[in-house]
């Protein structure tokens, strides 16, 4: 029966997830939607858009919940209906609403829900104004999406869909980027839905099963009792051996629970569901999937109009979807997987006469998927071939503070994959040059000599700096890594560069000094053992590449090597300027010799000192780009997130620079790692004290910081006995770090896998106390 005032199950409880219906209609008609097409018709008698009295009323009730429970953060999200309907001048005017009462008292995270069709460039500023991630329907490739994602007319959505996700591609828009959400139709292909969804390049993708319950249950074809779980099990499989190159959040949730986290999904997992819905008229409401059970059936007969939010956390439809485990039915609650599955999704456990105190309608295909899942999970671990690694070992090797030389290999061959996937991006953006068509040529025959000028670390913020300016004219820089392509290849390409500041660089090679410090069009021709640089006015320098060292005009790559690790120090490389401090010119063989003397000491210290950290170093650090002094002699050094494997600094003593070298990589392991998983909510707002800095920090931040001080506490740790500072500075860097672990923890905003992350960490940082 529907929820009622006066069906209470207890006391009020904090609610901290809404999800405001602004538009009540939809510009598709899918036969397989909840809202229109399932039991409930309820919508036929609802309001057809939000008015602004009603935000005003919804925001007031969410503000005075948030605030009498002290919420930390509480979550918005516009939905519809489609909610593009109301158009950006709409839109603009409801969030607005919205915002300006909640986020007087706690903050807000705003997300919705599309089918896309709408989206375009004014809808797009008014959501980048007010912080709005947007995920999008998808349900796969043509043949997939339009079988049931259709206009009323009958024609299919998918171009303008794809039309939408291009659009929240582009550098303008891509903060917006949240994820897809696709709902599964066991007709449709698994690869195929997989490879297309995987095609649009999103942050996450949510897999759907198909609302049903047990009165109306989902086609299952003859001669498979599990359909469901063998289409997910295809996806999984791919998956896991594509190195998991997007979020699918049941997946995740099943590897989550599998260690016994958090699911992170209504879908499965014992997590607390603390979420109602408020109509385009005011009225609080269960889930929508809850519509697929009867007409009717999410009512709850409270109105923001009329009650506050405390009203309907008392009624019992909601208040026993906070109890877990223990809420669930008898033979739920004896079933070995309970802890990862919970039960399903709630509207699926609806049965005639019994209501929702059932096992799902999909019970079977959940237990089949959850046991497949972790077999497959451990068979892909243990199938790994020697010098590779898996997820699950990357995670734990990373979060122990290490990282053998395999895991950051690994790490590193998908920032590779990136590195490559953005500069595409980058051509696609701004067209093909003379430069782009002779590097794929060259791949063709020499892919290797491609791989390895791509592996440069900062060709990555190159082409991040092109799709963030959406200036095209540092497009020639490709003809520099085809013509150093070419050098390793030992085969002849003519192309175009530029001259930048009188500099010309061909990454990993060397770099060109043009006579006068301008910045103009050339042409570079790279020849088996020589480079002939064609610069204004006809102007040509010649570089004869089988005489060693520099000229006044030619810089060769020059290499620091011990004990089979070797460091590039990169000086000419325009696009090195990316790490917040100034880069120093052109170093002399003087310079490069106290960088030579102060990195072997330095290494050799590491090795001594601080094994553990060498393989990591060994495997991942390849290039270091000198800094001008600080005039006032401070230490100056950092990484840069689109720059995996190098690091800048200013020359320092040897015992220095190895707490440098182990400090600086540790940020460049953890952003290489936050490449792939959201190990936190990237919608939190959540600021967190740490005692490194005097304001506070996001998120992410306290993570790389409390990572990157765990290593230097490590460091001094180890020196006590050795350097009369170390005992002082060991409990300072171990006080901040214990503290800021403390503090992460209590945000609720690290993930599944970020909260394992943690614990991890912090299992080491304990473990030099025993």
């Amino acid at each position: 029966m529907p929820a009622r005032a006066g069906d209470e199950a207890g006391g009020a409880h904090p609610l901290s997830q809404f999800v405001l219906k602004v538009h009540g209609r939809c510009d598709l008609k899918c036969d397989h939607c909840y809202v229109y097409e399932h039991a409930d018709q309820s919508w036929m008698t609802k309001a057809r858009a939000m008015s602004a009295d009603v935000a005003r009323a919804a925001a007031r009730r969410i503000a005075e919940h948030a605030a009498r429970w002290e919420l930390p953060r509480v979550r918005v999200v516009v939905h519809g209906g489609e909610p593009l309907l109301l158009g950006p001048a709409g839109l603009d005017r409801l969030i607005t609403e919205i915002r300006t009462p909640i986020e007087k008292v706690t903050r807000l995270s705003l997300t919705m829900q599309t089918n896309g069709v709408r989206f375009n460039p004014a809808t797009g500023d008014v959501l980048k104004r007010h912080g709005v991630r947007v995920g999008v329907s998808l349900d796969g490739d043509r043949e997939a999406n339009d079988r049931h994602r259709r206009f009323a007319n009958g024609a299919g959505s998918f171009d303008q869909v794809q039309a939408a996700l291009a659009l929240l591609r582009t550098p303008a828009y891509r903060e917006l980027y949240a994820g897809l959400l696709c709902t599964i139709d066991i007709r449709n292909s698994p690869d195929r839905v997989y490879e297309a969804l995987l095609a649009e390049r999103p942050p996450a993708v949510d897999f759907l099963l198909p609302h049903a319950t047990w009165e109306n249950p989902p086609p299952r074809p003859d001669g498979d009792p599990t359909p469901y779980a063998t289409w997910l099990s295809v996806i999984h499989r791919r998956w896991l051996a594509d190195g998991r190159p997007m979020r699918i959040r049941l997946f995740d949730g099943l590897h989550s629970t599998a260690r016994g986290g958090r699911s992170g999904s209504e879908q499965l997992g014992a997590d607390t569901v603390d979420m109602v819905v408020i109509e385009t008229g005011g009225e609080y409401e269960q889930a929508d999937s809850v519509k697929t059970a009867y007409d009717g059936a999410p009512a709850t007969g409270l109105s923001v109009l009329t009650h506050p939010v405390d009203e309907v956390s008392r009624l019992r439809p909601i208040a026993v979807r906070q109890r877990g485990v223990a809420g669930l039915n008898e033979i739920c609650r004896s079933c070995p997987v309970v802890q990862q599955c919970a039960g399903g999704l709630y509207a699926h456990r609806f049965r005639a006469g019994h209501g929702f105190d059932n096992p799902s309608v999909y019970c079977a295909d959940l237990r089949v998927l959850i046991d497949r899942t972790n077999e497959e999970t451990r068979m892909h671990q243990a199938d790994a071939k020697p010098g590779e690694t898996g997820p699950a070992d990357v995670i734990d090797q990373i979060a122990s503070g290490f990282g053998d030389e395999a895991t950051i290999a690994w790490l590193t061959g998908q920032q590779h994959a990136v590195t490559r996937a953005l500069v595409v991006a980058a051509v696609e953006q701004h067209g093909e040059t003379a430069g782009w068509r002779a590097l794929t040529e060259l791949e063709e025959g020499h892919a290797g000599a491609v791989r390895h000028v791509l592996a440069h670390p900062y060709v990555r913020a190159w082409a991040v700096g092109m799709l963030r300016t959406g200036d095209a004219a540092g497009l020639p820089y490709l003809g520099g890594l085809a013509a150093a392509a070419a050098v390793h290849a030992s085969v002849p390409v003519e192309t175009d560069v530029r001259i930048e500041q009188g500099v010309v660089t061909l990454p990993t090679v060397g770099t060109l000094y043009w006579p006068e410090p301008v910045t103009a069009p050339a042409r570079i021709a790279a020849d088996p053992g020589k480079l002939r640089l064609t610069g204004p006015d006809g102007v040509v320098l010649t570089v004869d590449l089988s005489q060693p060292g520099s000229t006044a005009h030619w810089q060769p790559a020059r290499h620091i090597a011990r004990d089979g690790w070797s460091v590039r120090i990169e000086d000419g490389d325009p696009a090195r300027d990316c790490h917040g401090w100034t880069p120093a010119a052109r170093l002399d063989d003087q310079a490069v010799a106290q960088w030579r003397d102060s990195l072997t000491a330095a290494w050799r210290l590491i090795d001594v000192e601080l094994p553990e950290y060498a393989p990591a170093l060994r495997a991942g650090l390849k290039v270091i780009m000198p800094l001008e002094p600080d005039p006032a002699g401070r230490q100056r050094a950092s990484t840069a997130m689109d720059a995996f494997g190098s690091l800048s600094a200013v020359p320092v003593g040897p015992a220095e620079l190895a707490v440098l070298l182990v400090h600086e990589f540790q940020h460049a392991k953890l952003g290489a790692l936050l490449d792939l998983y959201d190990l936190h909510d990237p919608d939190s707002d959540a600021r967190i004290t740490v005692g490194w800095k005097t304001e506070s920090r996001p998120v992410e931040a306290a993570l790389q910081g409390v990572y990157a001080h765990a290593a230097v506490a490590d460091v001094w740790r180890r020196r006590v006995g050795h350097d009369p500072r170390a005992p002082e500075l060991y409990a300072m860097y171990h006080r901040w770090t214990v503290d800021a672990v403390a503090a992460l923890r209590e945000t609720g905003a690290l993930t599944p896998l970020g909260a394992a992350f943690v614990d991890r960490m912090a299992a080491t940082i304990r473990s030099w106390d025993s």
